[in-house]
C-alpha cells in the first residue's frame, strides 16, 4: 500500500513505479530488475493527465519498456464496462483480471474510488477485496493499493487492509514545506516485510519538471529526524511514541538513539 494526504503526490509515486517496473528502471530509491507487465486501474484522474505523467517518465527514462501492452492505463473517462469499476464486485473483479492479460502487478488508484464495499472502518467490508487480493498472490500478480491519510498520519479505514500486506510506503510533507515547490514529500516505509538496513530508512523526494521530463531526486532526512528524536527522547517520549510521532519504526528509532548516545549527541 501509498498511502498520503490528497495532494501530496500519491499517483506521482504511483505512476512513476509503474513505469519503472514496465520497464526494468529504476525510480527514486528501488530498482526493478526485469520489465514486468503493468495495468493501472485509476478512479480518479483523466486519461489524458494520466498519459501525459506517463510520456514525462519516459522522456526522463533511458531504457523504453517492451512493446505494448507492457504498460497499460485504464481511467474511468475511458472504461466500458457501462458503470464505475467497484473492485468489491466480483465481477468486476473478474473484468479487471481479464484485461491484465498474464500481467505481473496491479495497480489500484484509488480504494475511495474504486473500492465500494461498505463502510470504511468496518473490517468485515474488505472481506471481499483481501480473499481477491490473497488469489491474485497465488497466481504470482504483485498489488499495489493507493490510499488516503486519515487520523494521526494512519491510512484511512479499517486496519485489517494491512494485515495481508508485505509494505506499507506511506508519504508526508516535511515540515518545512512550501506549496510552491509542488512535490515533495518524505517516504517512510511503515511496514517492511523483508526489506532492513538501509533499504528502509526514510528519505525526502522531490520532482521537478524540466523540458517535458519528469526529473526526480532524493535525499536523506537522517540529520532532520536526529533533532527530532533528541528533542523527544529529552522530554521523556517512549520508542513507541516518538515512531508515531515521526513516521518511523520503532527499530529505526532505536537504532537512531544509540548512534546518537554512541556520538556524544543524547
Amino acid at each position: 500500500m501509498l498511502y498520503a494526504g490528497r495532494g501530496v503526490g500519491k499517483t506521482h509515486v504511483a505512476l512513476g513505479n509503474s513505469y519503472a517496473v514496465s520497464a526494468g528502471a529504476a525510480f527514486l530509491r528501488w530498482q526493478a530488475p526485469t520489465a514486468r507487465r503493468v495495468l493501472y486501474v485509476d478512479g480518479e484522474m483523466p486519461q489524458q493527465t494520466l498519459q501525459e505523467r506517463a510520456r514525462a517518465l519516459r522522456a526522463a527514462c533511458s531504457l523504453d519498456m517492451p512493446i505494448n501492452p507492457h504498460f497499460t492505463i485504464l481511467s474511468m473517462d475511458r472504461q466500458n464496462l457501462g458503470q464505475d469499476i467497484n473492485l468489491s464486485n466480483t465481477v468486476h473483479q473478474e473484468e479487471v483480471e481479464l484485461l491484465l492479460n498474464d500481467g505481473d502487478l496491479l495497480v489500484i488508484d484509488n480504494l475511495s474510488t474504486l473500492v465500494k464495499g461498505g463502510r470504511e472502518n468496518d473490517a468485515a467490508s474488505w472481506d471481499v477485496m483481501q480473499t481477491w487480493l490473497l488469489k491474485l498472490r497465488r497466481r504470482g500478480i504483485s498489488v499495489l493499493l493507493v490510499h488516503h491519510t486519515g487520523r494521526g498520519d494512519q491510512a484511512r479505514g479499517t486496519s485489517k487492509r494491512e494485515d495481508v500486506l508485505d509494505t506499507i510506503v506511506m508519504l508526508k510533507r516535511p515540515d518545512n514545506y512550501k506549496m510552491e515547490e509542488g512535490a515533495r514529500f518524505q517516504v517512510h516505509l511503515t511496514k517492511a516485510r523483508g526489506i532492513a538496513g538501509a533499504d528502509a530508512e526514510p528519505f525526502e523526494a522531490q520532482l521537478q519538471m524540466a523540458e517535458g521530463k519528469a526529473l526526480w531526486t532524493c535525499s536523506n532526512i537522517d540529520d532532520e529526524n536526529a533533532l527530532k528524536i533528541i528533542e523527544h527522547t529529552q522530554l521523556g517520549a517512549s520508542v513507541r511514541e516518538i515512531a508515531a510521532c515521526l513516521g518511523l519504526s520503532k527499530s529505526a528509532v532505536q537504532r537512531a538513539q544509540a548512534e546518537l548516545r554512541a556520538n556524544g549527541k543524547l
